[in-house]
């Protein structure tokens, strides 16, 4: 696998790209084990910690699997399936149960104190997020949902559990990711609901609407397991 020998500047987030293109073009298939590290030292011409954090930071998208002992083997071919193979089953059930405690209170209180400012944020990141999973974009669709719904916990205006949910930013994507399919009957939870309670100033509605869909979906983990 040629690999072109990168500049100096930016050489951790070169070396990403470039690894990530070896994935993504078929390079490196799903299921191998990548070029060792000595390999990918001599083939890009950097060091190895500049190595490792790239290999560190693939993994972390989980592009990139590192089995101790075994090598390195490609997971998955983009940062979206990743996030669903990631996430499954119990860890799942986890996760989502945490989003609902704070987005059950958050939209409570985003219905209580959003601005209009708040309200033509969330009306433009659903409706592009409702575009992107129409035309079956569903990575976009993904960020969109997951930016969705961390805009309706910062229209809360309490900024300790916007900054606590913020700090959930990719494991909320992951979950998101994770509950999306192709079908169509199943890939779009519909929010417009949750937004209309948010717009009327409907607090106990919008908190009804927020844990709804998430104990649809926790209830549906539970019936499979």
């Amino acid at each position: 696998m040629p690999l072109a020998t990168t500049r100096r500047s930016g050489l951790v987030d070169q070396v990403i790209d470039q690894m990530r293109s070896a994935i993504t073009g078929g390079e490196w298939k799903v299921g191998e084990r990548i070029p060792t590290e000595p390999e990918l030292v001599a083939a890009l011409g950097v060091g190895r910690n500049t190595v490792r954090e790239a290999v560190r930071a693939l993994s972390h998208a989980g592009l990139l699997e590192v089995r101790q002992g075994d090598g390195t083997f490609v997971r998955a071919t983009s940062e979206f399936s990743g996030a669903v193979r990631r996430l499954a089953g119990a860890e799942l059930r986890d996760v989502l149960q945490v989003r609902r405690i704070l987005e059950v209170e958050g939209a409570r209180m985003a219905a209580q104190n959003r601005t209009d400012a708040d309200l033509a944020e969330l009306d433009g990141l659903l409706g592009a997020r409702d575009r992107s999973m129409a035309a079956q974009d569903f990575a976009s669709g993904v960020d969109q949902d997951a930016a969705f719904h961390i805009a309706v916990v910062r229209c809360s205006h309490n900024p300790l559990l916007a900054e606590l949910y913020q700090g959930l930013t990719e494991i909320v994507r992951a979950s998101v990711a994770s509950t999306v399919t192709a079908a169509p009957a199943t890939a779009v939870i519909d929010h417009g609901g949750l937004l209309e309670a948010i717009r009327a100033g409907d607090a106990d509605k919008a908190a009804k609407e927020a844990g709804g869909f998430l104990d649809e979906l926790i209830a549906q983990i539970d019936s499979a397991g």
